[in-house]
């Protein structure tokens, strides 16, 4: 296997850097309070960072959502092109690429997901869903939302649901994700793929997250190692604490081993192969390793970590939110643990 990004993709993490960097800065999402940055989110789609995922594939998309990451940058990226741009680019029929792909390319369209399927919406034979969806991320700003649904004759599909028109209430997340809760009553929904789709989307979802994890948790990183190389107590920087210098070497090996994994699978996935473990392992890692990274981010800030206006505290609610968002920890290891004793079986 090879990591090593294309000219493609490098140059799309590149770009995607250099404008989450200038866009996304702590008094811009200060400012911002739990909205999105539609100025950014235009950005984004002007510069083709959007669209280019089609060529650049979930490899290259993982790079791009682990410099949104770094920043905490307040727009639907890794949802619209996880359950929008490649779910319809994957599954969809011809037709459905030709009308809905334009739209979600430019961002005129917003897409989300009311991923992993929880058991509460039913699809009728006629395609129409009813059920409660109680959290949605980014629904507030979506014009399509993925949903799964359980079928008449067992099995889970994927619907596209047009938002418009549909009454959408504002929940709050742990970070600000711009969610909405959803009450499905008879309302139509448009089949996306068969039943062998809904697996798929979820590992290239889990993937794609656990790249913005890592991203997260680099950022958080990051932001300790500059504080303690500053920060003095008994006439010394906190960076020459052995302690510290232990507790940060520990978030770098977690962080870099959520990287390593979400890389694998996205590779894997671009390469035709099988990959589905590896996104489990990938969530895994993000969502365990995460959640250690963040809290070493905020216990390195000492007291500044208590700080809610501190930019490190952003970083400690996105990696939360990402560590159980498709699976804590335990669902995503049980699962893991199923589909290995599945594959033993068939062996």
């Amino acid at each position: 296997m090879d990591f090593t990004p294309t000219e493609e993709q490098g140059a799309a993490q590149e770009l995607a850097a250099q404008i989450f960097g200038d866009l996304s800065t702590h008094e811009r999402l200060t400012a911002a309070g739990t909205g999105t940055d539609a100025e950014l989110w235009k950005a984004l789609c002007a510069a083709g960072l959007v669209a280019a995922v089609e060529e650049t594939g979930l490899l290259g998309l993982v790079l791009v959502l682990e410099e949104m990451g770094r920043v905490t940058a307040q727009v639907p990226f890794a949802a619209h092109v996880a359950y929008g741009l490649l779910a319809v680019g994957a599954h969809g029929t011809e037709e459905q690429r030709e009308r809905l792909l334009p739209g979600f390319r430019d961002g005129s369209a917003v897409a989300t997901g009311a991923f992993p399927v929880r058991g509460g919406v039913r699809a009728d034979g006629e395609g129409r869903l009813s059920g409660v969806l109680a959290a949605v991320p980014w629904l507030r700003d979506a014009s399509h939302v993925l949903v799964p649904a359980a079928l008449p004759d067992a099995g889970v599909g994927c619907f596209l649901v047009e938002t418009a028109g549909l009454e959408v209430a504002p929940v709050d997340l742990t970070a600000p994700w711009r969610a909405g809760r959803l009450v499905l009553d008879g309302t139509a929904g448009e089949r996306v793929g068969g039943r062998d789709a809904y697996a798929p989307v979820l590992a290239a979802a889990r993937t794609a997250f656990a790249g913005l994890q890592a991203g997260v948790c680099a950022g958080s990183l990051a932001r300790a190692v500059a504080y303690t190389s500053v920060r003095e107590q008994f006439g010394r920087p906190l960076s020459t604490n052995q302690g510290v210098l232990l507790k940060a070497a520990d978030a770098y090996m977690d962080t870099e081993a959520i990287r390593v994994t979400s890389y694998e699978a996205a590779w894997r996935h671009d390469e035709g192969l099988a990959y589905e473990s590896h996104a489990l392992t990938a969530a895994w890692w993000g969502a365990e390793a995460g959640r250690r990274v963040v809290h070493a981010g905020q216990h390195l800030h000492g007291g500044m970590g208590a700080d809610l206006e501190h930019p490190v505290h952003r970083h400690f609610l996105w990696g939360r939110q990402l560590d159980a968002y498709l699976g804590s920890g335990g669902e995503v290891l049980a699962e893991l643990g199923q589909l290995i004793a599945e594959e033993g079986e068939s062996v």
